[in-house]
């Protein structure tokens, strides 16, 4: 802990009167582009990752980086969702999953949580992913987590549709959203393609799809 507040201390002595006139506007309020939903996992920083800066992300964060669908009971995902796209107006919507996820793997395992009972539950969000990674290779392991992760991202894009403000906004192309996987070891994102229906290379992700847009 130590290490915190001397790290508060730096931020406050060093870091707080370079940016001043940042954090003065952010005082007043803010406008994200991105709502970036993650992992709790201590080992993700979407700020570090992304190289951007306080009031550029709305994040969110949970274990398994889980959108459970929408339902009238009222959830913090489910209302920090929908004051991200109905009151902040972000135009970009991230689920970003990683690599030696401990979600995915207590999702691959449940019966091993049964001494973490919200733990399992919560990854019954998660359930859908394995069970496809299970029709396609007649089992899951520990040796399709890479598999598990990337699709338990395509799930929690298909739950995040399900919810009013998200489904408006895609109905007027007011909004897009984004499926990665960050690898931690070699700090590498792979994203989503729906044009190829594949996770590909940030770089080669992204000018695929541009050159499907026309752009």
């Amino acid at each position: 802990m130590d290490h915190v507040i001397s790290g508060v201390a730096k931020f406050q002595r060093d870091i707080f009167p370079e940016q001043q006139d940042t954090f003065k506007k952010l005082a007043n309020g803010q406008s994200p582009e991105v709502l970036f939903i993650t992992c709790s996992d201590s080992r993700i920083d979407p700020n570090l990752v992304t190289q951007t800066a306080p009031g550029d992300l709305f994040i969110c964060r949970n274990a398994g980086n889980i959108v459970p669908p929408h339902s009238n009971q009222t959830g913090g995902m489910t209302a920090s969702i929908e004051f991200a796209v109905a009151a902040l107006g972000v135009k970009h919507v991230v689920i970003c999953g990683h690599t030696d996820c401990g979600a995915m793997k207590g999702a691959i395992s449940p019966e091993k949580l049964d001494s973490l009972p919200h733990v399992k539950a919560w990854l019954g969000h998660c359930r859908c992913a394995t069970e496809v990674i299970r029709e396609k290779h007649g089992e899951v392991t520990l040796n399709q987590l890479d598999d598990v992760t990337q699709e338990n991202v395509l799930q929690q894009l298909q739950h995040i549709k399900t919810h009013p403000a998200v489904a408006a906004k895609l109905a007027t192309g007011a909004i897009q959203l984004h499926g990665w996987v960050y690898n931690i070891e070699h700090g590498t994102i792979a994203c989503w393609n729906p044009q190829t229906n594949a996770f590909e290379e940030m770089e080669q992700a992204y000018a695929e799809a541009k050159l499907a847009a026309g752009m």
